[in-house]
């Protein structure tokens, strides 16, 4: 058994615990219990400040997300979960008026009814944040790190929440390392796609962003994730969008990922992120492959053979049963 995997985790996640909703506090303590099963070591993240968080997100979002909650509450409704109910449609308008109103700002910064700002959920998303880069910081000395994040990342864009996500874990771990003269790559294996790292990073040429995901245009989050994106500016061919239906299996999904991989091999990254969604499982409630936790282990392998350094930012993934099977599969094959 290996006893040099580090696993950043913080327990705070757990304030953040939305009702009837399926990013709840169970799934990750699952895939927390399933890492230390395997031998990782638990490792305490550490408070890299507001700075890194900032020189990836607009001041405009992180100021809503810490103050959203209090600013509701004072409402005559009384306080009660922040979710907006008018949605800035922003190629008709909705970018340039941004009023002081709470339920503009709402409207304006969120993509979707889904995900909801209760009184914890800025302390969340920031020590969500924190475990991403003091993992990042990890992978300068082991060659697998794991960054058990929760509320996920990915769907996060520069100045817009959704999807779960308040703060791009991934894309600031990301940032992070290419600032510090790293050259990283990001692979979002999620069943979804990763609208906001794409984002993020679309007129990059520092980050080659690559993600396996539902076709977009039967699945969440329906607007990115298609073939034809590719990059833009600077980042022009720095994207790269494997769309697959939505019923794939794991013979399919594999071929897929070394393909994806050799694309990822071309670029020559000296550290690869994985945004690691298992919602790909078959059963998962928001998902519609066929993967069995088994198929993950053939997964760890091809990302191993890849012979980079791997940083794990965990993503989504519902269904409670199987996370353990497959965490625990998908470590055999990396290691």
């Amino acid at each position: 058994m290996p006893d040099s995997l580090p696993l950043f985790y913080s327990p705070g996640h757990r304030r953040h615990a939305p009702a009837d909703h399926s990013d709840a506090p169970e799934r990750v303590e699952e895939l927390r219990q399933a890492a230390l099963d395997f031998g990782a070591r638990a490792c305490a993240p550490g408070d890299f400040g507001i700075a890194p968080i900032a020189a990836v997100h607009s001041p405009e979002l992180l100021a809503l997300l810490q103050t959203a909650y209090r600013r509701f509450a004072q409402l005559k409704e009384g306080p009660r979960p922040a979710v907006p109910d008018t949605f800035a449609v922003r190629e008709s308008g909705g970018a340039r008026r941004v009023a002081h109103n709470i339920w503009a700002q709402l409207g304006h910064h969120c993509t979707d009814s889904l995900t909801p700002i209760l009184p914890h959920t800025w302390d969340a998303a920031y020590a969500a944040a924190q475990t991403a880069l003091s993992a990042a910081q990890a992978l300068y000395e082991s060659p697998l790190v794991y960054a058990l994040t929760r509320p996920p990342g990915h769907h996060a864009y520069r100045d817009l929440y959704g999807g779960y996500c308040y703060l791009n874990n991934a894309a600031i771990a990301a940032h992070w390392l290419a600032e510090r003269g790293r050259r990283p790559a990001i692979l979002d294996l999620d069943y979804h796609h990763g609208n906001g790292t794409q984002a993020l990073f679309y007129e990059r040429a520092d980050v080659f962003f690559c993600s396996l995901h539902a076709d977009p245009a039967d699945e969440y989050p329906y607007y990115a994730g298609y073939p034809d994106e590719m990059g833009a500016g600077e980042g022009e061919g720095a994207t790269l969008n494997v769309a697959l239906p939505a019923d794939t299996e794991a013979t399919a999904y594999w071929r897929a990922l070394d393909w994806a991989l050799a694309a990822v091999d071309a670029v020559a990254p000296d550290a690869l992120i994985v945004s690691l969604g298992f919602d790909t499982l078959a059963g998962d409630p928001h998902g519609g492959m066929r993967l069995s936790p088994d198929a993950f282990r053939p997964i760890g392998r091809s990302l191993a053979a890849l012979g980079r350094p791997i940083l794990l930012v965990q993503e989504g993934g519902y269904l409670l049963g199987a996370l353990r099977p497959a965490l625990l599969a998908l470590l055999e094959g990396l290691t």
